[in-house]
């Protein structure tokens, strides 16, 4: 039954216990691969790897914060793209560089910690024996995107030393994590973003190939004992989605891209979709060539309307499995009751036909 279900990432519960036990435990049976819920500070994706690294770097300095909240009180995480961290790289910089290599990012720490209590609970039969351990890593192009940076030309300053810095944690971890064990998944929203012509200053055209040298450069680091996958995301800060494509063409496009790129095999991929049912937006699905990898389909949202996309979707990709558009952690926590029950109807009604 394992594969049903894919469970993106942050989850917006205070602990990994917690995460593990009320979302690995119903949901374990369904799922390949479990992630910790990317509590804390991951919980604000991008925005965490911006205030807690690069508003740190001595060669980086601050043009603009998410602005205080009602109480004048400062706010980490930006309320929307136009409030979110700014940067510029400093006269005479020509490439920025980060220190402590395999570990100055956070996810290296962060995964070895949560594998520890991932083991134990999986030792105790609270999650399933067959379960890997799933860590969700934004991609680079992700994670400095070009609305940080109001000189265009920062931008190559930095990646170079990101991305590197990005192979050293995924050797950290690999090192210390047994592959048959672990899971990777790149997170991709400006990726699938760009794809679409939806990221200022970017031309669409060369979309696709100017979003494959970090691939290229990052996947065939991953061992092949280690599972990998992707996930692709039209965005949720200020709202989800933060764009929305007259259909799946260029995300197939991508996906395709990013698959052959990878330099390793694909275990899975996760292509959003939204309140929509009709064959105009599923049909480049028919086009999709994921070589072996799980194909997931990011459909579990207003299930009203549910049955309908799923149906459409198998005209089109007869076999791939479930999941939300992306990860909740901007979601209210009073609202995970909702979306554990959501899942478990999904997998019931994509059974039932």
């Amino acid at each position: 039954m394992s594969g049903k279900l894919l469970l993106v990432g942050s989850i917006p519960l205070d602990t990994v216990k917690e995460v593990f036990e009320a979302f690995g435990a119903p949901l374990g049976k369904y799922l390949f691969a479990m992630p910790d819920g990317e509590v804390g500070p991951r919980r604000h994706w991008i925005s965490r790897v911006h205030y807690q690294v690069l508003a740190g770097h001595s060669e980086l300095d601050i043009v603009r914060r998410p602005a205080p909240d009602e109480n004048g009180i400062e706010r980490l995480a930006p309320r929307s793209a136009g409030d979110s961290w700014l940067f510029k790289v400093k006269d005479g910089v020509r490439q920025v560089r980060f220190g402590d290599p395999g570990w100055r990012l956070g996810y290296a720490r962060d995964a070895i910690n949560s594998y520890f209590v991932f083991q134990t609970l999986r030792q105790n039969g609270v999650l399933p024996a067959h379960l890997r351990f799933q860590v969700s890593i934004p991609m680079v192009n992700s994670v400095l995107p070009p609305r940080i940076f109001p000189d265009q030309s920062d931008i190559e300053k930095v990646r170079p030393g990101y991305e590197e810095a990005t192979r050293a944690e995924i050797a950290t971890i690999v090192e210390k994590i047994p592959a048959k064990d672990l899971a990777i998944q790149w997170d991709c929203s400006t990726e699938i973003q760009d794809s679409y012509g939806a990221v200022p200053g970017y031309p669409l055209a060369g979309a696709i190939e100017r979003n494959l040298t970090e691939v290229r450069n990052l996947s065939p680091h991953i061992p092949a004992d280690v599972a990998l996958g992707y996930h692709f995301c039209f965005g949720t800060l200020g709202g989800w989605p933060r764009f929305a494509p007259n259909d799946l063409g260029q995300a197939v496009k991508l996906a395709n891209a990013f698959v052959a790129a990878s330099g390793r095999r694909v275990d899975w991929i996760h292509i959003p979709v939204l309140d929509r049912s009709d064959d105009a937006f599923f049909a480049p699905l028919k086009e999709l060539k994921p070589q072996g990898a799980r194909v997931y389909l990011g459909a579990i949202h207003n299930m009203a309307g549910f049955k309908a996309r799923i149906a459409t979707a198998r005209k089109y990709c007869a076999d791939f499995g479930l999941g939300a558009y992306c990860g909740f952690g901007r979601v209210p926590a009073s609202e995970l009751a909702g979306i554990l029950a959501d899942h478990l109807n999904a997998v019931a009604m994509a059974e039932n036909g």
